[in-house]
Order: C-alpha cells, then structure tokens, then sequence
C-alpha cells in the first residue's frame, strides 16, 4: 500500500514536469512567432489579436477597477491635503478676522474720543488704560499719562461718551483715574433742563446716586446730567448721564461712559478758579496809594 502511494505521487509529480515544460516551450514558441519579421506572420499575429482581445474585456475588467481604485484613492490623498491646507488657512482667516475686528473696535473708540465736544477754552490729551485696580472697593484705573504729559491732580478723565472721573495721584508716567462709581467721588452736578444743584456720590455701583437735591419735584427720570463747575473740581457741562428713579425712591444717574470696554481716556486739561486768600482784599486792580484815605486819618478828621 505504501509504495502504491509513493509510485502515485512520483507519477503525479512527473506530470506536473511534463506540464511545466510542455507550457515553457509553448511560451517561446509564442514569443519566437511574435519576434519573427514576416508579413504572413504579422497577418496572422493581427488575426489572433483581433479574435483575442475583443473577448478578453472580461478578463481585463478587474484590472481596469483596481485601476479605478488606484486613482480614486489617490485623488482622495490629494483631496485630503487640500481640505487640511483649506483648514489651516481658514484658522489662519478668522485670526486675522479677529484681529480686524478688535482695530475696528480700537478705532470706533478713539473716534468716540475724536466726537466729544467740549468749550473751546478747554484742551484735551489722550491716554491708554493700563490696568484698573481689582478691587471691588476703589473703582478706579491706571493710564499711562503722567507728570512727564502734564497732568495734573484733579483733572477730569473722559471716554467718548461721557466724564469718567478725575485724576487723582499722578506719577512721572503714569496716573490714577478715580471713576465717578468711587465711594470717595462726590461731584457738584446740575440737573437739566430745571437746573437744579445736586451733589453726585459714588457708592461703588454702576448708579451713583444723587443727593442734596434743591426741589426733587422738578427733576424726572431721564433728565440729563452735567457738571456744574461749583467749586472748581470740574469744568462746567460735562456731560455724566441721565436721571433714573430706583424702587427705593432715590434718584440715581446712569452714566453714559461705557466702564465695561474702558480702553481710552481722554484727560481734559482746565484750570479751576484761584481761591481767595484774603477775604478782606477787592479782586480786581489794586487802587492808588493816593487816592486811598488811611482809617485813621478818617477817624481823626471825625473827631
């Protein structure tokens, strides 16, 4: 039994040979007739193929889709870059959006700066805010003007919309603005259009209130309000914001300067009134020596 088995495989093994060899001789055959130069040949050799080929598109349609395949999957790898350069240059178009945005931000508030309109014989100069002061206690900012500029203690601080606060505390570069939301700012204001005096106290809200108020009838919620310029802490009609009645009955102001996107400030320079030291003394020219007739001589000619 086992060497039926082996003469089976020995026998099978030589048929393979035969096969094998009987297929290389045909493939040269096959390549001698197609390299032979011959008309008769090159006849038959198109016969063949237009028999042939004609009927081998079904052998030939796997192909064709790898094909297909190849070309699509490359067209996807190149599609993909395409899409990854579309992204980065897209997040590259919103930051420069985004940049655009904050300059068109930046430059609507300088021209708020440029539109507010103040007395001739007032002058201005214009300054960055550098930081605030983080205290939920003393509303107040930093800006970067100071003794070097010509600022100076007391000087009203404004944004484009309307007065902020004051200077107060001035270093060689830099200033401290006290917002009028400050419980230390206390304002002589008047109250438009019935002019009425009132003192404007912060108490460190975003609606400082009103107080010491001549005639409270006459004042209505949305009346406006400005700066009086009593004592000379302010210039006169600087505009601060409007009357507003609060459930409490008091009237508060809401101001009109935007403290939420505080970045500029305009410091308006002005020149309080000089102060009378001597209560006893005219303000105006001094007379002549001789037309002036001492008490005394006065007292005598009485007596």
């Amino acid at each position: 039994m086992a060497k039926k088995t082996g003469q089976d495989i020995n026998f099978g093994r030589s048929i393979r040979q035969v096969l094998f060899g009987l297929t290389l001789f045909f493939l040269f055959l096959i390549f001698l007739f197609w390299r032979i130069d011959n008309p008769r040949a090159e006849q038959l050799r198109v016969s063949i193929l237009d028999k042939v080929v004609p009927n081998m598109e079904w052998a030939m349609a796997p192909i064709t889709r790898i094909s297909q395949i190849v070309d699509d999957f490359q067209s996807y790898g190149r599609i993909y870059e395409q899409n990854q350069e579309l992204r980065r240059e897209l997040q590259q178009m919103k930051a420069w959006r985004e940049a655009a945005i904050q300059l068109e931000q930046e430059k609507a508030r300088l021209l708020d700066l440029n539109n507010v309109k103040l007395p001739a014989k007032l002058s201005f100069i214009s300054g960055v805010v550098l930081t605030d002061s983080g205290s939920p206690f003393r509303q107040s900012a930093l800006i970067n003007l100071g003794e070097n500029d010509g600022i100076k203690d007391g000087w009203a601080a404004m944004d484009g919309l309307g007065l902020l606060g004051r200077i107060s505390g001035v270093g060689k570069n830099s200033s401290r603005v006290v917002f009028l939301t400050d419980s230390n700012s206390n304002v002589p204001v008047t109250i438009k259009p019935s002019n009425q005096k009132a003192i404007l106290t912060g108490d460190n809200s975003l609606l400082p209130v009103l107080e010491f108020i001549e005639n409270t009838d006459l004042v209505q919620p949305g009346d406006r309000i400005v700066t009086s310029g009593d004592g000379g802490v302010f210039p006169a009609d600087l505009l601060i914001g409007q009357a507003v009645l609060t459930s409490d009955k008091r009237f508060r102001v809401r101001l009109s300067a935007d403290y939420s996107r505080l970045e500029f400030m305009r410091i308006v320079r002005h020149s309080p009134g000089l102060p009378i030291t001597d209560p006893d003394r005219l303000i105006g020219p001094d007379l002549p020596e001789e037309l002036v007739e001492p008490q005394t001589q006065i007292e005598g000619t009485e007596g």
